[in-house]
């Protein structure tokens, strides 16, 4: 099976339903497990609000573009962006074993794509942030 959608969306926190719809999509007609449509939106989700919230401070209106790719067992997703550099990968785990007083703000975004996705790349080529992550595809549900 073969599928998936790329689309632009405005550094607005409105597009993230409009990426969440897209995905649905996907997962009807490609009939993905309700487990992996969550993490994936979620995913999302996070990274989404942390570019449109931090990304762009100066202002304005710019393009990020999402995709999701499926081969096989194996669905890519990809997060483009012309924001500050921010590579996510390079920021250290956060420490989920501190009580949530003595935590620092911020990093559980990150924790939680870490967590969900399997492999997480990114890299900063002609002034773009690329975020690629990519999942197996399991049809066995887990205890």
């Amino acid at each position: 099976m073969q599928d998936g959608f790329t689309v632009d969306l405005d550094n607005d926190p409105g597009e993230i339903e409009r990426f969440t719809a897209l995905v649905e999509a996907l997962a009807e007609r490609c009939d993905l497990p309700a487990k992996l449509v969550f993490q994936l939106t979620l995913v999302f989700d996070e990274l989404l609000t942390n570019v449109i919230s931090y990304g762009f401070p100066a202002g304005g209106r710019h393009k990020i573009t999402a995709s999701v790719a499926i081969s096989g067992t194996e669905l890519t997703a990809t997060l483009t962006d012309g924001g500050v550099e921010f590579d996510p990968l390079a920021k250290a785990a956060a420490d989920t074993t501190l009580s949530i007083e003595d935590r620092a703000i911020g990093g559980l975004g990150v924790h939680l794509v870490r967590q969900l996705m399997d492999k997480v790349d990114y890299r900063r080529e002609a002034g773009q942030n690329h975020l690629v992550m990519t999942k197996t595809i399991s049809v066995d549900p887990e205890p």
